[in-house]
């Protein structure tokens, strides 16, 4: 048998910390008829680990191929609700009438945990900005407009902030980063949440959207006054200022390992997974952060493909949850992956 072929971008993404493409899991399969080659699309979030994962895996089990396209959680639902792919992947759970619109029972799996921070560019500013969620709200909402707004300096005493215009961006595609980041928002501000509201894509007041985490990084980068917001990986690995929060006990909080699992250390988790860990208590957690979830059918017709997801899934929730720090992940809690294993055995 010929070994699979792997093609893994995302070394380079990481050598050189200065992509804004999005990196791409391809394990190209030979032409072998024992290969199996598993199709999936959706969230930008994970694409990082999940290219690392499937590259990993296909290494330890050749006969298995995983095609990943990060083509936005939007995206991956849709397809996986179509089935043009096995799998689907998620920043936002899908709601009840999502679920009711698939043609079979889909399981919730999370993977890892993840922040989403608010990025920006202002020319001068060096100390690292703080936002509570209401000043992000009311950014987003048009209601603040210029970068010393009373509103921003109230979160940033001594910090000289220029009487320039903020551009705001925003995501253009159907978004889990957005689904985390204006579930926050509706948390935290009441015209928020009524104007904007909770979902993968919603009707933005204000701003430019670009496609992707890498496309706001991109634009954010690239414009003067500009704010956004993205996946940590993404500010961190493109070298892009990123503010703390304010959280639910009003301390201002970074992003990190520490501050997002911190997030989800009290979480209570339903059975099926569909859980929101924003605005969660304690003087420790990060404010907007969340899981991020693969999505599988409980009943497949292929039950190879089936089950080679499944094994996939048991090795990404152990062996795979090592290598996550690396690259701005927090593990899963212990309980979650408890649960998730014996979830994996109604997939078949």
């Amino acid at each position: 048998m010929k070994k699979t072929v792997i093609t893994f971008a995302v070394l380079a993404f990481l050598a050189c910390g200065k992509s804004e493409t999005p990196v791409t899991a391809t394990n190209a399969t030979s032409s072998s008829s024992s290969a199996l080659t598993i199709n999936g699309a959706g969230a930008t979030f994970p694409n990082p680990i999940y290219s690392k994962w499937f590259s990993d895996y296909g290494k330890l089990h050749p006969h298995v191929g995983i095609n990943y396209q990060p083509i936005g959680s939007g995206g991956g639902i849709r397809q996986l609700t179509a089935k043009t792919v096995f799998f689907g992947a998620t920043d936002g759970p899908m709601s009840d009438e999502q679920l009711k619109a698939a043609p079979g029972p889909i399981v919730h799996l999370p993977t890892v945990l993840g922040g989403v921070v608010p990025i920006y560019n202002v020319p001068g500013i060096t100390a690292p900005l703080h936002f509570t969620g209401e000043t992000l709200a009311n950014i987003y909402l048009g209601t603040i407009k210029k970068w010393n707004d009373p509103g921003i300096a109230k979160g940033n005493p001594g910090v000289k902030l220029p009487d320039s215009d903020i551009a705001v961006v925003h995501r253009s595609d159907g978004s889990g980063t957005t689904y985390i980041f204006v579930d926050f928002l509706s948390k935290v501000s009441p015209a928020f949440k009524t104007r904007v509201g909770v979902a993968t894509s919603v009707s933005w007041p204000v701003g430019v959207g670009a496609k992707g985490n890498e496309g706001v990084s991109g634009l954010v980068k690239q414009t003067p006054g500009a704010i956004g917001y993205v996946e940590l990986i993404y500010a961190s690995h493109n070298n892009i200022p990123f503010g703390a929060v304010q959280n639910k006990s009003g301390k201002f909080v970074t992003a990190s390992l520490d501050s997002v699992t911190a997030a989800a250390a009290n979480a209570a988790i339903p059975d099926d997974f569909r859980v929101s860990i924003t605005n969660a208590d304690g003087d420790a957690a990060y404010p907007i952060a969340s899981f991020t979830w693969i999505l599988l059918y409980e009943n497949n017709d292929d039950h190879a493909r089936a089950q080679a997801m499944v094994e996939l899934m048991k090795w990404a929730l152990t062996a795979g949850q090592k290598q996550i720090g690396e690259l701005g992940y927090a593990p899963l809690p212990q309980a979650v992956v408890d649960k998730e294993m014996a979830a994996l055995g109604r997939i078949h």
